[in-house]
């Protein structure tokens, strides 16, 4: 099966149900392939080759969908394109990819102006009846993700049609196990479409033949208008979202009945943040690891979280917890994330460098550190390239983000090492305040000092209204850190 056959699947199974609804609008799943197949045979009619890359940057719109699976459809390579993205960023990835055409939103279109690429600001409304559309084989390439680029150039995780449908298998085989496909059980995909996290769930929706719900961007009130008004019973945010989200039920609630379950993951999810899910919205959030290589890997159970872990490994994914020199380590120990299983990306587009640093004999090294307990459960440590060492002693940022977190009037927190000429490095820590808060430097070492050792204390702490987020929206601690060596 490829992502084509999916949707038409989908066509004839569920051909009147609702596929996507997105503000006004609704589409069947028989309207979507039906529009998605004559675009298919639109886009081969420009001159297109199996094989050729397509560039879309767009809202998460109907239209996005039907330009994903007419690429598909068509066996075009679909270059999702971030809409955060500056000029300079859309020219490498153009260029990396050799993307021949591009779909622009006209809001998003005027940084397309300078690239050298055959521009669409429409989605044309195609007629059946024009090429015949190939075979698609399952293993050719169905989409390059390219990564936030935290650590330089992003690079473009390659999805075949096998690894993004086996991605999707796993992703809903639990879901699927705990609520059958019998009852109607609306999502609403919040996270761009143009990230992994945006079409894992989209996918995810249609696997299971469910209606989802597109939030074209975010904004935390309408975030909970949709919910309320569409009753959505699951969605999936990061972190850094899901605080605004909160604060916003909190100043005006809606009727959040319809809500089940909160996926969350891209980042550490601090325990308060949880707790105040929660209290405020009802349901349980969920955490859980996944990367846009890999697709969902460990996440907590449906049945309850174990607060503070990031879960266990998700059925049909294979982990392992390494060392440096690559042993694997007891549970209670702390090592590297590595994971195999056939959702994993088949490598990098055109780095094979990368490519062989990052999947060494069938198992993907994530950078992640983790450790294992005795049960089974996974907690999230930090990156390996972000851990500080101060003194010869390892301090995760996220272990004291999470300790930062529990004091009520931080709203943000980032951590970042510094060189020093003692210790080798130092914590330093940037926080955002609720408004109104009028909390200081020492009454925020003070409470960082409650609940971590004294040498993982913060020893100096930043204020900013708000903090650099990354394309994926996490706390971007490289452009903290960037911040605080140019005044070195």
């Amino acid at each position: 099966m490829n992502l084509g056959d999916l949707l038409r699947a989908r066509g004839r199974e569920s051909a009147s149900s609702t596929a996507l609804f997105c503000r006004d609008r609704a589409i069947s799943y028989a309207e979507l392939d039906t529009s998605s197949e004559a675009l298919a045979g639109w886009l081969l009619q420009q001159g297109l080759q199996p094989g050729d890359r397509v560039a879309i940057q767009w809202p998460n719109e109907i239209e996005a969908v039907q330009l994903y699976f007419a690429i598909f459809k068509a066996g075009l390579i679909a270059v999702p394109l971030n809409l955060r993205l500056k000029p300079g960023e859309i020219a490498w990835i153009l260029e990396n990819s050799g993307a021949k055409i591009c779909f622009s939103h006209p809001m998003l279109a005027e940084g397309m102006k300078q690239a050298a690429i055959t521009l669409f600001t429409a989605v044309p409304e195609a007629q059946a009846g024009g090429r015949t559309l190939p075979a698609v084989p399952e293993d050719s390439v169905a989409v390059i993700l390219y990564t936030s680029g935290s650590t330089g150039r992003p690079r473009g995780a390659v999805h075949t049609h096998r690894t993004l449908i086996e991605t999707t298998r796993i992703m809903t085989g639990d879901f699927l196990a705990t609520y059958g496909t019998g009852i109607e059980f609306r999502g609403l995909i919040m996270t761009p479409m143009m990230h992994a996290s945006g079409v894992y769930m989209l996918l995810g929706s249609l696997w299971a033949g469910q209606p989802c719900v597109l939030l074209p961007l975010f904004d935390p009130a309408a975030v909970l208008d949709a919910i309320e008004k569409y009753r959505c019973a699951h969605t999936l945010t990061l972190p850094a979202l899901m605080q605004f989200i909160v604060e916003e039920q909190e100043r005006r609630p809606r009727d959040m009945s319809s809500l089940r379950i909160i996926f969350a993951g891209g980042d550490s999810v601090p325990v308060a943040l949880q707790q105040r899910v929660r209290e405020v919205l009802g349901v349980e959030m969920l955490e859980g690891l996944a990367q846009t290589e890999t697709g969902p890997s460990i996440s907590n159970p449906l049945s309850g979280p174990k607060q503070g872990s990031i879960g266990r490994a998700v059925k049909g994914v294979e982990v392992r917890v390494v060392d440096a020199t690559g042993k694997d380590v007891a549970d209670g120990g702390t090592g590297e994330l590595l994971v195999r299983s056939p959702a994993v990306c088949t490598g990098y587009w055109g780095d094979a460098a990368a490519t062989g640093e990052a999947i060494r004999d069938g198992w993907f090294h994530t950078g992640d550190l983790v450790t294992r307990d005795p049960e089974g459960y996974f907690w999230f440590q930090g990156r390996k390239k972000e851990i500080i060492i101060r003194g010869g002693s390892n301090i995760s940022p996220q272990e004291v983000e999470e300790a930062l977190y529990r004091h009520p009037e931080i709203l943000e927190a980032g951590v970042v090492g510094m060189p020093h000429a003692v210790w080798g490095e130092q914590v330093v820590a940037f926080v955002a305040l609720r408004q109104g808060s009028t909390a200081g430097e020492e009454a925020i070492r003070t409470h960082a000092r409650e609940h971590l050792a004294d040498y993982k204390v913060p020893e100096k702490v930043h204020f900013k209204e708000v903090l650099p987020k990354g394309a994926t929206g996490k706390v971007h601690r490289k452009a903290l850190k960037d911040e605080l060596l140019k005044h070195l």
